[in-house]
């Protein structure tokens, strides 16, 4: 399998900051708001640099939404930032009734996302948030795998015209993708091929699926990794054509069960082509508080968990 070198660890949250700052000096049409969380959602460089682009909305989520909308429809670009939990479920109407309804280009920058958010506990942590956003009609939702795609998809969103709802995170973790790459809305990203299983990985779970698949490669079984960096819409051309080969597949995520990546795969292989299919995700369950690393593997998110699950799928392949 192709290898991957983590070059330092580095949080999402920074390439978004970095991205949102190189957006913000190419187009002067984007403004930042933020509800009492700029430092924390990564906003300083941006707010430092253009302080009449940057709105301190207190902590008034839902009108920072509306603000938002309202900016956008007088022809500016606004990204609205918070904690995912805050971001969504607290003003999940006025995003569907003021951004989504409409189609208005109002992209949320959603932080802290996930469990890892770590020691903040249940009341910070979401795992229902891509759920949420997904169902909203028109709604891009896209969750990158370290700082260099989560800068990368940042100026991505900023180009497209429509709502996006872009997920990353608190903590610092493997930054392993091309620091030159070009975001592409809606394409899946293959980072390794292989024969036997198909491991497919949304956000922080990416970095544990290229672990797992370096474990089952030295037991002799080959698994091809693919980043679901855009979940909604889903590239179900690249989902089928790879499990066609496999025969067999695993969807990993930092997210439950209801609604996350692991019901579009089996959504998308249950019309186009259905294997075997086996899921690594947070289940039905609020998060704790504790580090990420133990959080994650107290949830079942990580290599050795991923690897087992592959090794079941295969073992369901028809003989």
């Amino acid at each position: 399998m192709k290898k991957y070198v983590n070059t330092g660890n580095k949080d999402t949250r920074s390439g978004f900051g970095a991205g949102l700052h190189e957006a913000g000096k190419a187009d002067p049409r984007i403004v930042a708001l933020t509800a009492d969380l700029g430092s924390s959602v990564k906003m300083d460089a941006f707010a430092s640099e253009f302080p009449d682009r940057f709105i301190q909305c207190g902590i008034a989520e839902a009108n920072m939404i509306g603000v938002a909308a309202g900016l956008a429809i007088s022809g500016k670009v606004p990204f609205a930032g918070s904690f995912a939990e805050f971001v969504t479920g607290r003003v999940y109407d006025q995003i569907r009734q003021e951004v989504a309804y409409g189609q208005v280009n109002v992209k949320i920058a959603a932080s802290h996302s996930g469990l890892t958010l770590g020691e903040d506990g249940a009341t910070h942590q979401t795992m229902e948030d891509i759920a949420l956003m997904r169902a909203l009609p028109g709604m891009v939702v896209i969750n990158p795998c370290d700082y260099n795609q989560t800068k990368a998809a940042t100026l991505a969103a900023a180009r497209y015209v429509g709502p996006v709802y872009l997920r990353f995170g608190r903590p610092a973790m493997p930054n392993f993708t091309p620091a030159d790459q070009e975001f592409v809305i809606g394409k899946a990203v293959m980072l390794s091929e292989g024969t036997d299983v198909t491991l497919f990985a949304t956000g922080h779970l990416v970095w544990e699926a290229l672990q797992a698949a370096e474990m089952l490669e030295s037991e002799g079984i080959f698994a091809e990794v693919i980043d679901i960096a855009t979940i909604k819409p889903l590239d179900v051309n690249a989902v089928v054509a790879s499990v066609r080969k496999t025969g067999a597949a695993v969807c990993a995520e930092e997210h439950n069960a209801a609604g996350g990546l692991g019901e579009i795969i089996a959504y998308a292989l249950a019309a186009g082509c259905p294997v075997p299919l086996e899921f690594v995700n947070g289940g039905d369950r609020f998060g704790q508080s504790g580090t990420p690393v133990e959080l994650l593997k107290a949830y079942g998110l990580d290599a050795e968990h991923i690897a087992a699950a592959a090794k079941k799928a295969i073992s369901r392949k028809r003989l």
